[in-house]
């Protein structure tokens, strides 16, 4: 085919669309009508159009069509989180997770009758060791292990052991490996904006790189791991992935390493609710589709049940299959870049990258973010964003269905509660303020369950 279809059409420009909807509108401002901003202060408009940019954005390198289905196993029995395992892989996941509380835990027995070839194996270690990752990279030398000091710090207010101790493992570790993970899930389970997530994510790697040049270590063919969450908001998700990759390319031309990074998404906790809980299976349904669009290499599924529920079979049956059935039959694998050229997405993704990189900025010249840890600058912005998505949840603008619109009466949790499903308390000493994961229905849900007859 020679002629182009839309020869014979005029194009019309980005101010002839607006003067189009100004008439319409009859009267009413265009801007107070159709304009609505976010909590990351982003303005959305009601249409979006190449006049938008000086430069129409690149074809980005996501390969969506590989992305990997996961499942994360914590640990707890060997014998059952192995045949756990087993069932697991059995069933269609790609890639294994298994959360490592202690280093009584036999790796040998962990992985006995797992085929190390066919799935990908992955260690988040609770505990600091450098024997045990010794042990783990000699039984199982292409696993990914996930130890993230930082991290630690960020989540409980200690070090594994000290600082110089955390680090110089750490080092070595990422130097053995030539990997480094990073959890910045944190953030956003705790309430962050998803401006301040990327750019405590990108000043929590800033860290590890200035440490690891410090020391000389060779960062020339170092692979980079993000852990993040997904929230609802389905297009902003999209574009927040997309701006991470961005944000690293940035970051890693500073220190001419690998611009490429791996990115592993789990849908939030913030959102996830006790009553009419089977709700919870069409919001993770949704976040891993923006997930998926935006790019994650890897996708952890949450169980419906989790908040309220111990492990169980069926939950992470019905959560796997969510990710099959968006892989296998809904054809979330057949195109490498699908969010690419969608003029909202990529303005989105643009103003997210342009923002967070400015927060990041701030904060390397405020001393960086360890330092802002420790004066308690991060912890104190995170609260302040939740505060402020708690009021919107508490005044119905954020709406959880079956939790604070539309709840059904008789729904009666009490008696299905295995497990505490609220922020746990417990007074101890601590280096600096943690961040805290929270969810936006507890207050509510606490009424609910304190009123059950």
């Amino acid at each position: 085919m020679t002629k182009n279809l839309f020869d014979g059409f005029n194009s019309v420009s980005d101010k002839q669309w607006k003067q189009k909807i100004q008439f319409d509108l009859k009267g009413a401002d265009y801007n107070d009508t159709l304009i609505w901003k976010t909590n990351e202060d982003i303005d959305v408009k009601p249409f979006y159009h190449a006049d938008d940019f000086e430069n129409l954005p690149n074809i980005s390198s996501t390969k969506a069509t590989q992305w990997k289905i996961c499942q994360t196993i914590y640990v707890a029995d060997i014998e059952k989180s192995n045949l756990n395992a087993i069932r697991s892989i059995e069933g269609g996941v790609e890639q294994i997770n298994f959360i490592i509380p202690s280093d009584a835990v036999s790796i040998k027995n962990l992985i006995q009758h797992i085929n190390l070839d066919a799935v990908t194996l992955q260690f988040e270690l609770l505990f600091l060791s450098e024997a045990y990752t010794t042990q783990l990279q000699n039984l199982v030398p292409k696993a990914k292990i996930k130890l993230d000091c930082i991290g630690q710090l960020a989540k409980t207010g200690n070090w594994f052991k000290s600082l110089n101790d955390d680090l110089k493992t750490s080092e070595s570790l990422i130097n053995n490996t030539k990997a480094l993970h990073i959890n910045g899930s944190l953030y956003q389970n705790g309430g962050a904006t998803m401006v301040q997530e990327l750019a405590y994510t990108l000043a929590h790697t800033n860290e590890y790189l200035n440490s690891l040049e410090a020391s000389k270590s060779d960062l020339s063919s170092l692979s980079v791991t993000f852990h993040v969450s997904v929230g609802t908001n389905y297009f902003f998700e999209i574009a927040k992935l997309r701006a991470l990759r961005v944000l690293w390319k940035t970051l890693a031309s500073e220190y001419q390493i690998n611009l490429d990074c791996t990115i592993e998404v789990t849908p939030t906790k913030r959102n996830k609710t006790v009553y009419d809980y089977n709700t919870n299976m069409l919001r993770t349904t949704t976040e891993c589709m923006s997930a998926v669009l935006g790019g994650a290499n890897a996708i952890c599924n949450l169980p419906y049940d989790y908040v309220y529920h111990k492990s169980n079979e069926f939950a992470q049956r019905i959560a796997r299959n969510q990710l099959l059935i968006l892989k296998y039959e809904s054809y979330f694998d057949k195109v490498n870049n699908p969010s690419d050229g969608s003029y909202y997405i990529e303005s989105l993704t643009q103003q997210l990258s342009e923002k967070a990189l400015e927060l990041f900025k701030n904060i390397e010249a405020s001393g960086g973010f360890l330092k802002q840890l420790k004066l308690g600058t991060i912890q104190r912005k995170i609260k302040e964003s939740a505060a402020k998505e708690q009021e919107q949840f508490d005044n119905g603008d954020i709406i959880l269905l079956g939790t604070n619109k539309h709840p059904n009466a008789m729904d009666k949790m009490k008696n299905e509660l295995d497990l505490y499903p609220f922020v746990k308390i417990k007074p101890r000493k601590t280096l600096i303020e943690p961040i805290i994961e929270n969810r936006l229905s507890e207050h509510l849900e606490k009424n609910r369950l304190k009123n059950e007859n």
